[in-house]
């Protein structure tokens, strides 16, 4: 398989990480949808990072969509989703969290940096900050004291979103959501990114 996109997309680094924790093989291509449109485009014309290629040469795209195609392929004992229901629910409840913490920093990224400051729609920046705000402070309940996995003794697929989310927010908006007031999150991302999975594949 071939994953297609750069590693300070969290979504890239989401996937590239799960599939290491799954022992699925693949190979990184480092193409970015802004310096390499025309070689990504070759690849996905849609030029959505990430992409993933399979053995068979299909194209896949979404993060989301991407990691349900691999733990079809991964071995029982390596998928990433709780078995049982309830926590499977409070599982997808951590994951759309943190995706949205993810989705909200790039709204603010993409408004900050690529638009004119001219065409700065203040009260839209105010929105969607209130809403990444409020999507780390529920993490931060969600998670605990940061000191454990959230569904027993090894990283799922929420622990792995979490922990990029908040490197990728930490990175991109520091000032917004400061690490002082996420005190779990702090702990818990120190823990995963001390990992062989995660130190292989790093953001910057």
């Amino acid at each position: 398989m071939r994953l297609i996109g750069m590693l300070d997309s969290p979504y890239v680094r989401r996937v590239a990480v799960s599939l290491r924790f799954m022992g699925l093989p693949f190979a990184h291509e480092a193409v970015s949808v802004f310096r390499h449109y025309d070689e990504f485009s070759a690849i996905n014309p849609v030029v959505k990072a990430p992409t993933l290629v399979t053995d068979e040469g299909v194209t896949l795209m979404d993060s989301t969509l991407i990691l349900d195609y691999a733990e079809r392929l991964a071995p029982m004992d390596r998928r990433l989703s709780p078995v049982g229901l309830s926590d499977y629910a409070r599982a997808q409840r951590i994951i759309g969290l943190a995706l949205a913490g993810c989705e909200k920093s790039v709204q603010i990224v993409y408004e900050l940096t690529l638009r004119p400051a001219e065409k700065h729609h203040q009260p839209w920046i105010d929105r969607v900050r209130r809403q990444l705000l409020a999507a780390y402070r529920l993490l931060e309940t969600e998670i605990g004291s940061g000191e454990t996995w959230l569904f027993g003794d090894r990283p799922l697929q929420a622990d792995i979103s979490v922990a990029a989310a908040w490197r990728f927010t930490r990175g991109a908006l520091p000032d917004i959501i400061v690490a002082a007031d996420h005190p779990a999150l702090a702990i818990f991302s120190k823990r995963a990114e001390a990992l062989p999975e995660f130190l292989a594949f790093p953001p910057d």
